[in-house]
């Protein structure tokens, strides 16, 4: 491995609390080493179109770049999720959207820019592009960030413990309304194919029905408890679901805008479901994008450090292709190959669903 002097962060995917301050530690702990550090923007645009940016596709973040950033939301990089250079989005002369392999010109970029590595910020769809990219011979490391907790090889992602807690403070404050109204009160949050947010802030906000992608529900028995709260004079039920959530037999939903499909209205519709099978009005509320914004926790943040610093001491020890990892009391390397194949979901025999029933919690089956 040839001697690092200039590195860049990117940052793709949605946004999620924790990138700023993974910017930070990155930045802080190069500079400690003399390297120089360059923020790339919106994913790997700014080196494949850099003429695209006013200023420039790169940012140079130093000590004064990074100052006070760490409790900040969203990314000062911009991101995107229609970035993959493996299989850009680009328009032809007909105005027609074509899907090309940008590698070259990614690697002419990374080339002209003088970046001897990156340190690539994302989830999922992040990390298996940031794989490719080592297989183009760049150095890379990943660091591992969603507010839906699916990326295996780690036990937590950054902004996963922001959005738990924001979903569980929304949770807790639809109680009093509820009750106020008798009320069936459905919160949707995200969660594609992995139920972690719609689980823990469902348990740990106390709501009555948790619906997750893990486990198919049946509406009857939705409704079952939703009766049987008003019988024993509980006249409000609050139902935790993820929006990857669906019925047995049935499809996760999708919403259709500008030609582009997104998870998304399966509280509507479990609402619809029940308008006739319970006494109670029931409502919508969809956290949404919500979920994303604000400033981290601190167990975020801290963890965003964590990360940031160990990417570049593994860096600095010649390691490449791999994805930083929480694995308690320490930190990582896993393969990125490893950290793709697959999505971490909820395991049915864990212990948070065994509390979840020890209390009470309907989880539709």
């Amino acid at each position: 491995m040839s001697k690092i002097k200039r590195i860049g962060i990117t940052t793709g995917g949605g946004d999620a609390p924790g990138l700023n301050a993974v910017i930070r530690a990155v930045t802080k702990s190069a500079i400690k080493r003399g390297w120089e550090v360059f923020g790339i923007r919106n994913g790997f645009d700014g080196v494949m179109y850099p003429d695209k940016f006013p200023d420039g596709g790169l940012i140079k973040l130093d000590s004064d770049a990074v100052r006070g950033i760490s409790h900040m939301g969203g990314t000062i990089l911009g991101t995107t999720n229609r970035g993959n250079p493996f299989n850009y989005q680009v328009k032809g002369p007909d105005g027609k959207v074509e899907k090309k392999n940008l590698s070259d010109q990614l690697v002419d970029g990374i080339k002209e820019a003088k970046l001897d590595a990156i340190v690539s910020l994302g989830g999922d769809g992040s990390m298996a592009i940031a794989n490719e990219v080592a297989k183009l011979g760049i150095r890379i490391i990943g660091v591992p960030k969603t507010i839906d907790n699916d990326l295996a090889g780690t036990v937590a992602t950054f902004g996963f413990d922001t959005a738990f807690a924001f979903a569980t403070d929304a949770i807790g404050r639809l109680h009093s309304t509820a009750s106020a109204h008798q009320r069936v009160m459905i919160v949707e949050v995200m969660g594609r194919y992995a139920g972690w947010i719609a689980l823990y802030a469902g348990v740990a906000g106390t709501a009555d029905v948790v619906l997750i992608p893990e486990i198919p529900f049946d509406i009857e028995k939705v409704a079952a408890k939703v009766e049987e709260r008003n019988r024993n004079g509980r006249n409000f039920t609050i139902i935790c679901t993820a929006e990857g959530a669906m019925p047995i037999g049935g499809e996760a939903i999708y919403k259709e805008q500008g030609g582009i499909k997104n998870l998304g209205g399966i509280g509507e519709a479990i609402a619809e479901d029940l308008r006739g099978r319970v006494s109670n009005q029931v409502r919508t509320v969809v956290l949404g994008h919500l979920l994303r914004g604000g400033m981290p926790t601190a167990r975020d943040r801290l963890l965003s450090f964590r990360f940031g610093a160990a990417a570049v001491r593994g860096l600095e020890a010649g390691k490449s292709s791999v994805m930083v990892a929480l694995d308690p009391p320490t930190v990582k390397y896993i393969p990125l190959e490893e950290c793709t194949k697959r999505i971490k979901v909820v395991q049915l025999d864990c212990d948070t669903i065994a509390t979840a029933r020890d209390l009470g919690t309907c989880l539709g089956d």
